[in-house]
């Protein structure tokens, strides 16, 4: 499947959702001095744009199906261009908190639209696979945009902004390769009633909340080890790059090639609920990790058990929707996805109050252990 332009524009114009935040946050220590921003307030820059997709994600993928899902790439491939780019010229916070949002909405329509055509472009198993692809590609670009925007804002960190041109690039390909399936367009009258019925579907409903809750476990590893190492082993900048991008590893390899054979072997409920069980696990000894080797090797294994669970979830969830709605299902998903990244520090900072950092972690593993039964229990007839 990898020889396929087609999939190969589609995975590199989805990981744009992934450098939203990704080249902003290397660069942010010098934003606060520069514009002298209070740093409690400055934190939303990076992560503003969660919430637009989460709020974005759906009526666009919506609309995506009403007109067709490349009319609504291109246009938020260049707006990603421009918006991302304003942010290098926005002389306080506001103005630049705006810009964020705006670079989130365009990311939104990126992400519903690439993947409604995803979806329907492949059935079955090859959806499955073409979706692994996806989550290989997102997690690996969302270790690899971090360092290129550190890298690109070391001298200026204006120029870390530059990066989001690439949506301009992106837009011409998408233009001249891809080609929108006659089929994958509906009417007004019968997305509304379908997509309410999609939707509206327990199952649907019990996927988004599933998809929120792997986002919140996921989130607090990706903000809060950091910290951690950081405070017990002396773990620096570069080791804690290290370290995520282990998990990158671990994730990327597993979705790519392993997630859909262990499905057909186990059923996706008990594939993905494995997944969520080693993420539960390896997120929860973090406190009891003192050595180096034995970190790396968590973070692998959390990898891998997020990269079991992400697929799954938008497979099961592609599979409830027409080909027709494949946009404004997937989109949905997405919305929690980032709705979830967007509410794991607000959720969390009570029990980082009460308990301190060791305490996050056993919060997030509960939270991926319930994810798994919520999943499996209920729904394991049905799914």
């Amino acid at each position: 499947m990898l020889h396929d332009s087609r999939l190969l524009v589609l995975l590199v114009a989805g990981s744009l959702t992934t450098m939203a935040g990704g080249v902003v946050a290397p660069v942010l220590p010098e934003i606060v001095q520069q514009l002298n921003l209070d740093p409690g307030l400055a934190g939303n820059l990076v992560s503003m744009h969660c919430l637009t997709i989460a709020l974005f994600a759906p009526p666009l993928g919506i609309l995506a199906d009403s007109i067709g899902r490349i009319r609504v790439l291109i246009p938020s491939l260049i707006l990603y261009a421009v918006f991302g780019i304003a942010g290098a010229w926005m002389p306080s916070f506001w103005p630049l908190l705006i810009t964020r949002g705006l670079l989130g909405a365009a990311s939104g329509g990126i992400a519903a639209a690439s993947l409604g055509l995803l979806g329907s472009m492949y059935e079955g198993e090859k959806r499955s696979q073409a979706l692994g692809y996806a989550t290989s590609t997102l997690t690996i670009t969302g270790i690899l945009f971090p360092l290129l925007g550190g890298l690109v804002g070391a001298n200026n960190w204006q120029l870390a902004f530059y990066l989001y041109g690439l949506g301009l690039p992106l837009a011409i390909l998408v233009k001249f390769i891809l080609h929108e399936p006659k089929q994958t367009k509906a009417t007004a009258t019968e997305s509304n009633h379908k997509l309410s019925e999609v939707l509206g579907h327990p199952l649907a409903l019990w996927l988004l909340l599933i998809i929120g809750l792997a986002s919140v476990s996921m989130y607090a590893v990706v903000i809060y080890a950091p910290l951690y190492f950081k405070a017990t082993i002396g773990a620096g900048t570069i080791l804690n790059g290290i370290i995520l991008a282990s998990r990158a590893v671990g994730a990327a390899f597993v979705s790519a090639f392993v997630t859909r054979k262990l499905s057909q072997k186990l059923s996706l409920p008990k594939a993905t609920a494995l997944g969520f069980g080693l993420m539960g696990l390896t997120v929860g000894i973090i406190p009891l990790l003192q050595q180096l080797n034995s970190i790396l090797l968590t973070a692998v294994l959390f990898g891998i058990g997020f990269g079991i669970v992400l697929p799954n979830l938008y497979s099961a969830l592609a599979n409830l929707a027409p080909a027709k709605l494949r946009s404004s299902v997937l989109a949905a998903g997405t919305g929690a996805g980032f709705l979830g990244q967007f509410l794991s520090p607000i959720l969390l900072a009570p029990v980082l109050s009460y308990s301190g950092l060791e305490g996050i972690f056993y919060a997030a593993a509960s939270v991926a252990f319930v994810a798994g039964i919520l999943l499996i229990i209920p729904l394991r007839q049905t799914l």
